[in-house]
């Protein structure tokens, strides 16, 4: 086999991996809405680095919304899409109607995720219940394959009537584990 078949070969499985990345279904909810986007750091040639905020309703509790800020980073890597995001991600829930579970579902369960690097990095919500103060606990984190990221936020959403003839659901009847 010559050195450019050799090449060839590469390039064709390199796109094939590429291809089926973007194939594969991230969000465990839809794409999160772009709020808007704030420079952070000028960069003369190439894109500023950013802070994001985006919002996502939380696809099994219907009445819930999150919001979550994240750095974008510039430069010629980030409009590319190569370069590894920071960790720093900061996040608001909050009760936006009525409270209504759709399906039954797990302690710590993906709400959604997201990759923040090409390969090894990707931002995840999850969604928790407390059963003793019937409150929907919501944290973002961020993980690498090699080694995790301590960075995190929580944000708790606690289950109250949304109007005069709102019932109240148990999130402990909806979330167990």
């Amino acid at each position: 086999m010559s050195f450019r078949s050799i090449h060839v070969i590469a390039a064709a499985l390199l796109a094939a991996v590429f291809a089926g990345l973007a194939a594969t279904p991230l969000a465990a909810a839809d794409e999160p809405d772009l709020i808007f986007r704030r420079s952070t750091v000028f960069k003369l040639l190439s894109p500023d680095d950013k802070l994001a905020t985006y919002g996502v309703d939380d696809p099994a509790v219907e009445g819930v919304a999150c919001h979550f800020t994240i750095p974008e980073k510039g430069g010629y890597t980030g409009w590319l899409g190569l370069a590894e995001q920071v960790s720093d991600i900061s996040l608001s829930c909050r009760q936006i109607g009525p409270i209504r579970f759709k399906a039954k579902a797990s302690q710590g369960e993906d709400m959604f995720r997201q990759r923040r690097s090409l390969f090894f990095k990707k931002m995840q919500i999850v969604r928790g219940c407390d059963t003793k103060r019937n409150v929907l606990v919501y944290m973002v984190y961020s993980d690498k394959l090699i080694d995790g990221s301590p960075k995190n936020s929580t944000s708790s959403v606690p289950i109250m009537p949304w109007g005069a003839s709102d019932t109240i659901q148990k999130c402990g009847d909806f979330i167990s584990g």
